[in-house]
């Protein structure tokens, strides 16, 4: 019953992970108000609190349930899944650092500043993001199925 509930954990995490990125791209298509700006950076902290959890409960689930730590590390889906979360959480740094610079700007009560390039790029970002947890979804289901794509 356990793994079930950490496996139910696992997967509503990300689910709000993905939802709170798609919210993100959704807010930074209209001009940033201070009320969209304050989302905005709402939905980054979720994503992030969001990411450091599927990790906790993620190695909860490969160190304490069933299948144990060798059959998660020999899989090479597996292996994948971590290496695109490490590059998701390295491609987010960039957002979240020019999200968090706008907190003076809200606490002064006015929108904060954000350039065409720069919402270009922090757009390229979440839909790369989007799409490496897509693939870290699909990594998931072959893991779960024994299926070593890379053996």
């Amino acid at each position: 019953m356990t793994s079930a509930i950490f496996a139910f954990i696992h997967h509503a995490l990300a689910f709000v992970l993905f939802a709170a990125l798609m919210v993100e791209l959704v807010l930074l298509r209209f001009p940033l108000s201070v009320a969209t700006a304050r989302s905005i950076l709402r939905m980054d902290m979720i994503y992030g609190i969001c990411a450091g959890l599927l990790l906790l409960v993620g190695f909860g689930r490969v160190f304490h349930t069933e299948k144990g730590p060798d059959y998660y590390f020999s899989s090479g889906p597996f292996m994948a899944k971590i290496t695109l979360f490490i590059i998701v959480g390295l491609i987010s740094i960039y957002p979240t650092i020019k999200f968090m610079s706008w907190r003076k700007a809200l606490a002064a009560g006015a929108a904060p500043v954000l350039d065409p390039a720069q919402q270009r790029t922090i757009k390229t970002i979440i839909h790369t993001e989007l799409t490496l947890v897509l693939l870290m979804m699909l990594f998931a289901a072959l893991m779960a199925r024994g299926i070593g794509v890379f053996s």
